[in-house]
């Protein structure tokens, strides 16, 4: 005996999204630059802030040099999602994605002059 599928009707909610979609997917791609130097940018607000902040912490004493050293960090964390939406949509940025990125493991005194020769040539 052979099992009957039941036809159902296409439904109206999931085909408009699927033709949304497929038209975004179709429009967007020629907005990716123009986006992804406004990510990068975002993302290099961060990294200045990171910068001034790490600045402090070095001239600076006991817990107030720990706490603008863990908030340069935390600037640097913020700004890798931009950075890595931007890489995603221009390749020009994988540079400054992957600094951001290595921010987790390597100290950041070893990041600064990378991080402000990617973030200049983005132009922020």
């Amino acid at each position: 005996m052979a099992r009957r599928l039941k036809k159902r009707a296409a439904n109206p909610v999931v085909m408009g999204a699927a033709a949304l979609l497929a038209t975004l997917l179709v429009v967007l791609p020629g907005c990716a630059t123009s986006n992804a130097i406004g990510l990068a940018r975002q993302a290099c607000v961060h990294v200045n802030r990171s910068l001034v902040l790490y600045e402090h912490s070095r001239t600076e004493d006991g817990a107030h040099a720990t706490a603008d050293a863990n908030a340069a960090m935390n600037q640097l964390r913020e700004g890798l999602p931009d950075a890595a939406t931007a890489a995603g949509e221009d390749g020009q940025f994988q540079g400054l994605m992957t600094t951001l990125a290595e921010s987790a493991r390597i100290p950041e005194s070893n990041l600064v002059n990378a991080l402000q020769d990617q973030c200049q040539s983005v132009g922020s």
